[in-house]
């Protein structure tokens, strides 16, 4: 993984394969769903049953937290989702906004675009919609969201900064994110950072939680609020595969610990990006 781009065709082939897959495919074998595996991008996900609009067929079980359970979506709102998979997220934000509303998904994996957009065609939804698109280039037009929500995708972005700066110029003044990711205190093994499997799992690409928190500051965002934080165990039968037994060891007595975050954070009044020097 030398390059960017190289990053982003390993992330793209992992989450092409995953959307040929069904739910029960991809978590059968997980450790998060109670078996043992070398999968490790599924395992801190969470339960969407309660939530209003959620869709069983979209749901593949990859997210790390429930964002648009905090998004404060509001009837009528334009919600743009980064990384929309399957579309899970999308449906339940679908259930806030109402027929008013719209919803837009985007996800660079074409193979994710089209099971989406087949369960959106079985839903009978006409205010939902799909896009491929990088989130590094986002392809939407300046000042059109209110809400923008993602689950555990900004992580897997080589340019995060260029992430959040492109959430920040589709969102309209005083729009606002709530997005779920997985962040590090302390530092990882060096063979986990460099493990092809584990960077498409969300762990090798997290950063330090102060950075991403900074990143977030740095882009404009003002009131941010880190609304939950949760530990992320990654099981010793995934560890194995990259450590021996005395690193496996070495690693749960270290300082390191890997969390899911789900932090807001709202645009303001600023009608301009935060570098133009007009704000």
């Amino acid at each position: 993984m030398e390059t960017n781009e190289q990053i982003k065709e390993m992330v793209k082939q992992k989450y092409s394969e995953i959307a040929l897959q069904d739910k029960e495919t991809n978590t059968s074998s997980c450790c998060g769903a109670g078996g043992c595996s070398t999968e490790v991008y599924n395992i801190m996900s969470e339960e969407y049953d309660e939530l209003k609009g959620y869709n069983p067929d979209a749901d593949l079980g990859l997210g790390c937290g429930l964002p648009t359970n905090f998004a404060k979506i509001k009837k009528g709102d334009i919600v743009v989702d980064l990384g929309s998979g399957a579309g899970n997220d999308c449906f339940v934000a679908r259930a806030e906004t109402g027929d008013t509303g719209k919803v837009i998904g985007i996800d660079f994996t074409e193979a994710m675009i089209d099971k989406a957009r087949m369960n959106a065609e079985k839903l009978g939804f006409n205010n939902v919609e799909f896009r491929q698109g990088d989130i590094e280039k986002i392809p939407m037009t300046s000042n059109v969201a209110d809400v923008v929500v993602s689950n555990c995708v900004m992580n897997l972005v080589p340019d995060k900064q260029k992430a959040f700066g492109e959430v920040y110029r589709i969102l309209k003044p005083n729009g606002h994110f709530s997005i779920s990711d997985i962040v590090l205190v302390g530092e990882l093994p060096e063979k986990i950072i460099t493990a092809a499997e584990m960077y498409a799992g969300c762990v090798a690409s997290a950063i330090q939680k102060s950075d991403y928190l900074e990143i977030i500051k740095n882009s404009g965002f003002k009131n941010i609020v880190l609304q939950k934080e949760k530990p992320i165990i990654v099981p010793d039968d995934i560890l194995k595969n990259y450590l021996n037994e005395d690193e496996i060891q070495q690693y749960k007595n270290s300082d390191t610990r890997i969390f899911s975050i789900t932090v807001y954070g709202e645009k303001g009044e600023e009608c301009c990006s935060p570098d133009s020097g007009c704000c």
